[in-house]
């Protein structure tokens, strides 16, 4: 008996071994890296990302970071993409950053991957214009912003007080609300001692957004679209009219007027901008805290913002879906982006949130002042249209060109002809009118 149970059993055990042998294997999870490696060119991203993100056990993050000026970031990425292949498992890049005006260099090739690929899903909540600007000429996303970034003029509260008698948002909105009325305002501020901007070129982004057409046509003829030459005429105005300075959008001259004895009534931007870059506003000794409001201003636009790209052969996908979906579709991450961060984040049901929250208000600068409310109505209509790869050095050629008109370095004549020969060097298969 002892030995037919014996048998008995060990019958049951290989029929028990042939029948797990016979089921299919359920294929293995590729193996994740164990280096994730992010490039930037600056440390805002990585503060958030250091904040709100939980890196899984196990991994080390690697931040290669390298400033933006004369292109150093995108010659060391570019270089570090073309050896990608190459790159051993710990050395290859997994994730980069890129602005808006060059995004379409990256998404628009074979060093970025489709963001389905590896789980990701763009969520309804998304702005769409975010989704376009990371998306191919066939539509394949390749990546995500964890901000929209919708500009307002930023007006000096003490200074619209004397030039129009008010200093309240939506009375300064009517008054600025066309660039006719923008501009007359200039002339009342010139009359009060006051420029009505800093820079020259502090209303470019205004116009440059809104364009009917893109820089560089389909036979790559250069062209000038309406919006280009509205804002040139409006600048030649406003610098003979004693409006504005000739400074550039980051020269020194333009932001020691954001100090409490600056005489400058408006400045352009997001909330990035006054976030970080109006630091002498927020001078415990010089500044003007509490004196600053914000307002739609003449026409809606955007002004950058930061994607995170994910990089063809990276070996960390599930952590790459994680990032993108912390950073849009996580409501709790994307509203401390807002009430720790004053950041505007890529989630309209966050945003909705904190619009209609009559509790909110950014202190740091506005002194109580919802900012999410009126870039809410801004970022409904951006849009992300006849853009193109040439258009950060030709938006930047057309502008440092003209900088040496308004110096009195050149004539106009000159400075466009200069422009023109600027374009020729940069653009070889650009044609460009005879200079």
């Amino acid at each position: 008996m002892k030995k037919m149970i014996a048998i008995l059993l060990a019958a049951i055990m290989l029929l028990g071994v042939v029948g797990c042998a016979a089921k299919p294997a359920a294929p293995a999870a590729a193996e994740q890296g164990k280096v994730f490696n992010i490039y930037a060119w600056n440390e805002e991203f990585k503060g958030f990302f250091e904040k709100y993100y939980t890196v899984p056990e196990g991994v080390t993050v690697n931040w290669i970071i390298n400033p933006s000026d004369n292109g150093v970031y995108q010659q060391k990425l570019d270089e570090a993409l073309l050896n990608q292949a190459n790159a051993s498992a710990d050395e290859k890049i997994d994730m980069f950053l890129a602005e808006a005006d060059y995004i379409g260099k990256y998404v628009d090739s074979d060093y970025t991957m489709d963001v389905t690929s590896f789980g990701f899903k763009n969520a309804d909540t998304q702005y769409e214009y975010t989704i376009k600007a990371a998306s191919d000429k066939n539509g394949v996303c390749k990546g995500v912003s964890f901000q929209c970034c919708p500009a307002a003029v930023i007006y000096r509260k003490s200074i619209a007080m004397d030039v129009l008698g008010t200093d309240e948002p939506e009375e300064v909105q009517a008054a600025i609300d066309s660039w006719e009325k923008f501009n007359a305002v200039a002339a009342q501020a010139k009359e009060k001692g006051y420029y009505m901007t800093a820079s020259f070129a502090e209303t470019f982004r205004a116009f440059s957004n809104n364009c009917t057409k893109p820089w560089v046509d389909e036979n790559n003829n250069l062209q000038f679209d309406d919006q280009i030459t509205a804002w040139i005429d409006q600048t030649d105005e406003f610098i003979q009219n004693g409006y504005t300075l000739t400074a550039g959008v980051w020269d020194t001259e333009k932001t020691n007027q954001m100090f409490a004895d600056g005489k400058t009534m408006c400045f352009f931007g997001p909330a990035w901008y006054y976030n970080f870059c109006m630091t002498n506003a927020q001078d415990p000794d010089n500044g003007c805290v509490g004196d600053w409001r914000i307002v739609e201003g003449p026409q809606p636009y955007f002004w950058g913002g930061t994607w995170l790209l994910a990089a063809t052969g990276s070996d960390n996908t599930e952590m790459l879906k994680d990032i993108f979906e912390t950073f849009t579709v996580n409501e709790d991450v994307c509203s401390k982006l807002v009430e720790n961060e004053n950041q505007y984040p890529n989630n309209t049901a966050v945003v909705e949130k904190y619009a209609n929250d009559p509790s909110y208000g950014n202190t740091s600068i506005l002194d109580g002042q919802n900012d999410i409310a009126v870039f809410a109505n801004l970022a409904q209509n951006i849009k992300w249209e006849n853009h193109t790869n040439y258009d950060q050095l030709l938006n930047e050629g057309l502008q440092n060109k003209l900088q040496e008109y308004y110096n009195g370095s050149v004539d106009k004549e000159t400075a466009m002809k200069n422009f023109y020969n600027y374009v020729k060097e940069t653009y070889a298969n650009i044609n460009v009118p005879e200079a």
